[in-house]
């Protein structure tokens, strides 16, 4: 019965491990990019702090912190770790 379930888990292996493999390639790229944008971004909310007023200001600088390398792209890291233990798990479980 336990050979069914390693039968059955290896599809989900593979899966899990090409999922991975994508969104680790995707984490790092879009992480170098966005990091460039948010710096343009940030500056641009300052600007908009003396030229349009507090809150044009805030909301510049809100988003520049959601595309930075510590918003959007470290919760897409997360999930990626995510993925890769449950491969990890899949394939301990598979091997053993």
């Amino acid at each position: 019965m336990r050979l069914v379930f390693k039968i059955l888990a290896l599809p989900f292996v593979l899966v899990t491990g090409i999922l991975y493999l994508v969104c680790k390639f995707l984490v790092i790229t879009s992480g170098a990019v966005l990091g460039i944008l948010s710096g343009i971004v940030f500056l641009a909310s300052l600007v908009l702090f003396f030229a349009a007023g507090l809150w044009a200001g805030l909301s510049w600088l809100v988003i520049a912190f959601l595309i930075s390398p510590y918003g959007l792209p470290m919760a897409a890291a997360w999930l990626t770790g995510k993925i890769g233990g449950i491969n990890y798990a899949l394939k301990d479980f598979i091997f053993s």
